[in-house]
């Protein structure tokens, strides 16, 4: 029985890949390296300082810089953030359907608590989520589960009954380590990705939310 839902932020709630994607190539090009669309797609879901960290290893750069490359990626998708108007199609209307449910509803995001913050504050979400968990200060990030784990429990909820929303296939696997329900949303371009098929369900959009199978799975 599923008692909680618990969403990823970037690519669910945000359409923050394109905006990621610029970050990283406006910040490799500012530190002296090309960062490709392929570099882009394959740091999907991971956390922005293991991203960093992973540059210094593959692209040859000074160790001394991978804060100041995390940094600067961050900062950009904040600014970027705050040009925005609306979310993701369909997150309104989820949410609002999930507040009028006795379901509890939290945030796990491999994203810093302040571009958390950013962009719920942006759309007027907050009061949506009864916790909000980053992986920024965890030792590990997404396609670990730590994050979803410490999610759980901040709702007192198990994994077991906790279904979680995600859009990467990295957060898949960390929802599905967690041991939860996992509901993937991928981008159109990887929707037919055989690797989503270790999620449960899959959607083109959280707009399609209110079909038969997701109701009778949450009890609305």
């Amino acid at each position: 029985m599923i008692e909680a839902v618990i969403f990823d932020m970037d690519g669910v709630i945000v359409d923050s890949e394109p905006l990621w994607l610029q970050a990283k190539q406006e910040a490799g090009a500012r530190f002296g390296f090309t960062v490709t669309e392929e570099d882009g797609a394959q740091t999907v879901g991971l956390r922005i300082d293991e991203i960093s960290q992973r540059w210094v290893r593959t692209k040859g750069l000074d160790p001394a810089c991978a804060d100041a490359l995390t940094e600067a990626m961050i900062e950009q998708v904040i600014a970027q953030v705050r040009q925005l108007d609306e979310p993701m199609a369909g997150v309104r209307d989820t949410l609002g359907r999930l507040a009028r449910s006795p379901l509890k509803v939290g945030l796990a995001s491999s994203s810093p608590l302040r571009l958390i913050d950013a962009v719920l504050e942006r759309f007027g979400l907050a009061g949506h989520f009864q916790v909000r968990v980053s992986a920024e200060h965890l030792p590990l990030g997404k396609p670990h589960p730590q994050v979803y784990l410490e999610a759980a429990a901040a709702l007192a909820v198990l994994p077991q009954h906790c279904l979680a929303i995600e859009d990467s296939v990295n957060g898949v696997i960390a929802a599905k380590a967690a041991q939860m329900t996992a509901l993937c949303v991928p981008e159109p371009a990887l929707y037919r990705d055989q690797r989503f098929g270790i999620a449960d369900l899959k959607l083109a959009s959280l707009a399609d939310f209110d079909c038969p199978q997701l109701r009778r799975l949450l009890g609305l």
